[in-house]
């Protein structure tokens, strides 16, 4: 854990986060890595995502996914289909910055946790509603799940070869693009609520937040009239000109995007280059140069074309797997990865912070909590005497954390 002093950019800040799965955890972690106090409200046995495993990665306690997505909160263990557990929740609101949540539609609602009613609890209150399709809708009630997102994006038929299966994203694209964009919508709604003091409803879907994405892709075929069409060779873009893509060397791949035509000729002793335009025969022989780059760029090693295209300027790159990234240099001057103990789970070594600020810098004070960690913790801040927590206790409406940790 981080030892620094410096208050958080949104120290005294509190975050009411019900949400599970990806999305909305992670921007409430976000949040949580900027200062604000994040209070996790989970069931009494804890969020699903504690006992699935992703990646088939398990921890002693909390797995890999929910230890992931879930630092720098505090957990509150309750039963919000009480009204003694939902009583707690209203009490928490008065005194809240900010209330996020991804239940299906209408269960927010069911549980009294809609924006009409935490609202009139408390106005100035940044309420976040996140869903898959949108608030309504005829795909109100569909599964918002990350791949049916992506694929319904239209991002899939931007790479490959023309009668290919579509490749969706290495990483839960949909997902993340939304927990960034709620984010983003949380502190723009916390800056107009310092102007003028109002809260307001802030609603984030993953279609919108996977369509708005493809800003210039979607402008291209939106105004500039031009199809979205796959060529007959794995081009990485079909809206960039070539060579641009994935090619396979001696030993490996490499990454190359914009090469200047005339130069690659000269390096690989390929006269049909002479005297091509790429901003006209990167669009009018796609194929032809992808298939005659990848050619060339198979007869040697990956280390010797990085070295030969860098020095003559190209915009290359190697292609890593996870075991490269994190042994990468520039990864290591970063610090993008950073290191803490956790109580159950042990040492953890976890992407850290995508932001920088000089005076107010993200930071680690705990790790994912365990269920119910901080409940009786948060009941007292609010002024629950212990006659009241005992009795909330026996019957079910709040949990604790256990008091053994496994070995």
């Amino acid at each position: 854990m981080t030892d620094s002093s410096a208050r958080g950019v949104l120290d005294g800040y509190r975050v009411i986060d019900c949400s599970i799965a990806m999305a909305g955890p992670f921007a409430a972690q976000r949040l949580g890595d900027l200062g604000a106090d994040v209070i996790k409200v989970e069931p009494t046995a804890g969020e699903w995502q504690r006992f699935a495993a992703a990646g088939g990665a398990k921890g002693n306690e909390i797995n890999v996914s929910f230890l992931s997505l879930n630092r720098n909160k505090r957990s509150l263990a309750v039963d919000l289909k009480s009204d003694d557990g939902k009583e707690i929740v209203r009490e928490l609101i008065a005194g809240a910055d900010v209330f996020l949540q991804n239940y299906r539609p209408g269960v927010a609602a069911r549980l009294g946790l809609d924006y009409e009613t935490l609202s009139a609890i408390n106005p100035s209150l940044v309420y976040v509603s996140m869903s898959g399709y949108g608030e309504d809708g005829p795909y109100r009630d569909r599964p918002g799940q990350d791949l049916i997102l992506q694929a319904m994006s239209g991002a899939m038929l931007s790479a490959g070869r023309e009668g290919e299966p579509p490749t969706p994203a290495g990483q839960y694209l949909a997902d993340a693009v939304t927990a960034s964009t709620a984010f983003e919508g949380v502190l723009a709604a916390l800056l107009h609520r310092e102007r003028t003091g109002e809260g307001q409803l802030v609603t984030v879907n993953m279609l919108d937040a996977l369509t708005t994405l493809q800003m210039q892709e979607l402008s291209v075929y939106t105004v500039g009239g031009v199809p979205q069409r796959r060529g007959q060779e794995p081009n990485a873009h079909v809206y960039i000109r070539a060579p641009y893509g994935v090619f396979e060397t001696a030993d490996g791949y490499l990454a190359l995007g914009f090469a200047d035509l005339e130069k690659l000729g000269e390096i690989f002793d390929e006269p049909s280059f002479a005297g091509m335009d790429p901003e006209v025969h990167g669009w009018t022989h796609r194929d032809e140069l992808y298939a005659t780059v990848g050619r060339h760029l198979r007869e040697n090693t990956t280390q010797h074309w990085l070295d030969t295209l860098l020095a003559a300027g190209m915009w290359v790159g190697p292609v890593y797997g996870y075991e490269d990234l994190v042994k990468d240099p520039q990864i290591i001057h970063n610090g993008t990865f950073v290191e803490y103990d956790h109580p159950t789970e042990g040492h953890v070594k976890t992407p850290g912070f995508p932001y920088r600020f000089a005076k107010t810098p993200p930071r680690i004070d705990r790790g994912a909590p365990r269920v119910g960690e901080h409940t009786e913790e948060i009941l007292a801040e609010l002024g629950v005497d212990s006659d009241r927590v005992r009795a909330l206790l026996d019957a079910g409406v709040i949990a604790r954390t256990k008091t053994t940790v496994p070995a």
